[in-house]
């Protein structure tokens, strides 16, 4: 039996949870049963999965004591947010129960006589899904749900982080009445995930990877998957743009822009990183939204009586002190929150970033945002796009047409018009452009990236052949 890894409580300093530390050779077992399961499971009928991605919706969330419990314990993350991650990922589970009669394929008029022609969409194999701690049950079950919609079967690499919670969704399935092997679960020390990662992998059952992190991370697995010719889904980092523009309904937008910042302490793909606002409105807004980030009280989230709970680590909040200790000594002035010296870190705004600093470019993850100002919509866009990422984006102003005109020159993957740059339905197609990643969650795009599309011929009538 492997050794036991454990988790700490951010806040306590406790053991939040303990976890199996396992081997390469126990991972690389984990993905021998799921190739055996694979061969019964890849012929099961659309109706069945159905019912049982039905069965797992319900049994997750007859889990929500428990998994909220180990989320917050695990991540630092509120009750709230917590509970959210619940809701959507459940609606995930029932969203892809949908798709399962809608992985279809076409007849394709074929030029030689008597030949019908098809083109099939098959399951491929085992799913490696690679899913992180930021919104551990939503990103959890957003790398399993489709991939078993579509007939695959697939192994959670569970976070170091969060270890626990991750193992309650794998849970969740098998209550479902999952047959063994069709759903797993893999769980290590940070040190050994490298080398854990890359056999699984590696091994010739796994035909696909899903990665939901760090675009560091996603560059090493995208290069790893290269050169096993396995495709990759990725959905990485962030540096969400939301763009003020002269004829804003400001109050509308401060509200988004708080909520887009700061929720879950600013640790989502999305968060916006970027307040760009045009400099005919620029004071006005940022006095209203100084106003409304001041009112965002900081707590421990056991207490459930602050909307912020704390960053997942003291490294998190390490990392954002730089960003502002870089801003300021270069100009650029804290309108309200600021450094912190734990895990407990108040909602940041910095106005009068340029960018000779960090926090113009460099992802924050964390609860603190840049002001940038624009001459005009024109540079708002330029300012936009002046960035290696493109996951996320929001545009606001009461004329639609130049919203949807504005938004269409920005380089991401989504762009919200009038709303915040958090925002995420399980049936929309999710993912980004650039350093942000490539491929699709979500929906019916989901179902391209988890299925094999194959052409099969059938010859009704003798062939003609020159010899």
């Amino acid at each position: 039996m492997s050794a036991q890894v454990d988790r700490l409580n951010p806040l306590t300093g406790q053991v939040a949870s303990s976890a199996q530390a396992m081997s390469v050779a126990e991972a690389l077992e984990v993905a021998d049963q799921a190739s055996t399961a694979f061969a019964r499971w890849s012929v099961t009928g659309p109706g069945e999965r159905r019912a049982l991605l039905m069965a797992a919706a319900a049994a997750l969330e007859a889990s929500k004591d428990e998994l909220t419990a180990a989320m917050t314990a695990e991540t630092g993350a509120t009750v709230d947010w917590a509970s959210f991650n619940l809701f959507l990922a459940a609606g995930m589970l029932r969203e892809a129960a949908a798709l399962t009669t809608q992985i279809s394929g076409e007849i394709i008029p074929s030029d030689r006589p008597g030949c019908f022609a098809m083109a099939l969409r098959e399951p491929v194999g085992v799913i490696l899904g690679i899913a992180p701690w930021n919104a551990p049950i939503i990103l959890g079950v957003r790398a399993i749900a489709v991939a078993l919609a579509c007939g695959n079967c697939v192994i959670l690499k569970a976070s170091e982080v969060c270890p626990r919670t991750h193992s309650l969704i794998v849970a969740a399935f098998a209550r479902a009445g999952f047959p063994p092997g069709v759903v797993s679960l893999v769980t290590n020390r940070a040190v050994d995930a490298p080398q854990v990662v890359a056999e699984l992998i590696a091994h010739p059952a796994v035909r696909r990877i899903n990665f939901t992190g760090s675009t560091r991370v996603g560059r090493i697995i995208a290069a790893q998957a290269a050169a096993q010719l396995k495709p990759c889904l990725l959905e990485l980092g962030g540096k969400a743009p939301l763009l003020v523009l002269e004829d804003a309904d400001l109050d509308e937008a401060v509200r988004a822009a708080a909520f887009g910042a700061f929720m879950n302490q600013g640790q989502i793909c999305m968060s916006t990183e970027r307040i760009i606002v045009c400099e005919a409105v620029a004071a006005d807004f940022i006095q209203r939204f100084a106003k409304k980030a001041s009112t965002l009280a900081v707590g421990d989230p056991r207490e459930r009586k602050a909307p912020l709970g704390a960053v997942f680590d003291l490294s998190a909040s390490q990392h954002v002190n730089s960003l502002i200790e870089d801003a300021t000594s270069k100009g650029a002035r804290v309108l309200c929150g600021g450094r912190t010296d734990g895990v407990l870190m108040p909602a940041t705004a910095i106005d009068g970033v340029t960018k000779q600093m960090r926090l113009y470019a460099e992802e924050s993850f964390g609860p603190v945002v840049a002001i940038i100002r624009a001459r005009d919509e024109n540079d708002a866009v330029r300012i936009a796009n002046d960035t290696e990422y493109g996951l996320s984006a929001a545009v606001f102003t009461r004329d639609l047409t130049r919203g949807l005109r504005v938004a269409r020159q920005i380089r991401s993957g989504m762009c919200h018009i009038n709303g915040p740059t958090v925002h995420d339905e399980p049936q929309m197609p999710f993912g980004g452009v650039g350093a942000s990643g490539y491929g699709r969650f979500g929906g019916r795009a989901g179902i391209a990236e988890f299925t094999e599309l194959r052409w099969v011929t059938l010859q009704t009538t003798p062939g003609h052949f020159p010899f």
